[in-house]
């Protein structure tokens, strides 16, 4: 059995998770401690303090319990919002306090897109414009260039919790560039486990949601490798391979 324990910050899209353990092997389980929060706002200062060390450290004890073999601080803007060398940081700190290998989400990102054999990418984010331009500094800072970017506008985590497939399809699409190798939907508030397969059909290239690659990174820090195609690009390749998909012409409404 492989464990990977997971701290989410508060409650949006959590629910995401035990849906993703249905999708793997059988012998995966990715226990979550919810976090407090703070202020629930996608502001700079509101997602450095969701992110202070503190506050992620409340379920460590619990998900070591649970059999934890890796941990994951399964947030985008509060891993994000520290910067480069802060996210780095944060998680060595989490990794220290644990004594486990740990990641974030901001930081998986970086590594799927390496999986991918990728470095151009296209950003669809349901944040404020400024918020969106701190994710797009951490991946310049990992070497990936961002092409194209859209923002939602959304103002807080349950805001974009409460986004529908269509909302989220139709920001993908806005965001999408023609030099895009790879569309990343970042924030683990939105709930994208469900589709992630048709917004790769839709926009006919691999696609990286939050959710999605919180797992994956949790299963690379510990040496798990899973096929599961129901999850998209990033779970049906065995070998690091970009691969291009027809384009379908699907017509997303409000």
């Amino acid at each position: 059995m492989t464990t990977v324990g997971l701290l989410y910050p508060g409650h949006a899209a959590e629910d995401d998770f035990p849906r993703t353990e249905i999708l793997l092997d059988t012998d995966i389980r990715l226990p979550l401690f919810s976090t407090e929060t703070g202020e629930d706002a996608y502001r700079a200062d509101a997602l450095r303090e969701q992110g202070a060390p503190e506050r992620i450290a409340e379920g460590v004890e619990e998900l070591r319990l649970a059999g934890a073999e890796a941990l994951i601080w399964a947030s985008s803007g509060g891993s994000f919002g520290q910067g480069w060398e802060g996210a780095h940081e944060q998680v060595a700190t989490l990794a220290r306090t644990a004594g486990l290998p740990a990641s974030s989400t901001s930081i998986g990102f970086g590594h799927a897109v390496r999986e991918l054999g990728a470095g151009r990418v296209a950003v669809a984010a349901p944040y404020p414009e400024d918020v969106t331009g701190l994710f797009a500094e951490l991946l310049a800072s990992a070497g990936i260039e961002v092409v194209a970017a859209a923002s939602g506008g959304a103002g807080s985590s349950a805001e974009a919790g409460s986004w529908s497939p269509d909302q989220v399809k139709r920001l993908a699409r806005e965001a999408d560039h023609p030099d895009a190798e790879v569309v990343l939907i970042p924030d683990t508030s939105l709930h994208t486990t469900a589709y992630i397969p048709e917004l790769e059909e839709l926009l006919g290239k691999p696609v990286l949601t939050a959710n999605q690659v919180t797992v994956w990174e949790g299963l690379r820090l510990a040496d798990r490798r899973t096929w599961a195609p129901t999850l998209g690009t990033l779970f049906a390749t065995r070998e690091p391979v970009l691969r291009t998909l027809e384009p379908k012409g699907i017509e997303v409404r409000e």
